[in-house]
């Protein structure tokens, strides 16, 4: 497979971007934590770039490959804490939207906000959703990973 497109990104949208990252790094969550939705919704997805990139990043925030290598099957281990959970449980309601997904239930919801603040809340949202906006880019001009990251 190779990829569509070999040219990056307007300036004007790169600039916006960067924008929103450090909006989301100004929520007040720990980037670890960033790192694992953005993991998860990667996986979901099904975006190698992404997933190849938020692994790399992960471990420079001292992610541990334990961890890293269960993020797929968190429901069943015992490496993530309650809040972890909470948050990889929001990152798949909010990626998993397709006909008729129940997407982001009360209980996911209620979950999230007994361990998150409004301003987090807010950072692990915008996180979610530029992960979305990311992984569809990527599908549609079929990046691969590890190729310009």
């Amino acid at each position: 497979m190779e990829a569509r497109m070999k040219s990056r990104a307007n300036p004007d949208v790169m600039t916006a971007i960067q924008h929103l990252h450090k909006a989301i790094h100004a929520g007040g969550v720990d980037p670890r934590l960033l790192e694992l939705v953005h993991l998860r919704a990667s996986q979901i997805n099904g975006c190698s770039p992404c997933v190849f990139a938020g692994v790399e990043s992960a471990k420079k925030h001292g992610e541990t490959d334990e961890r890293l290598h269960n993020v797929v099957t968190w429901r069943e281990t015992p490496f993530f804490t309650e809040a972890e959970r909470a948050a990889l449980a929001l990152a798949e309601g909010a990626t998993r939207i397709q006909d008729g997904a129940p997407g982001v239930t009360d209980e996911i919801w209620d979950a999230a906000a007994a361990h998150f603040d409004e301003k987090q809340l807010s950072a692990i949202i915008l996180n979610i959703a530029i992960t979305n906006f990311f992984n569809r880019i990527n599908r549609t001009i079929r990046e691969q990973a590890g190729k310009t990251w």
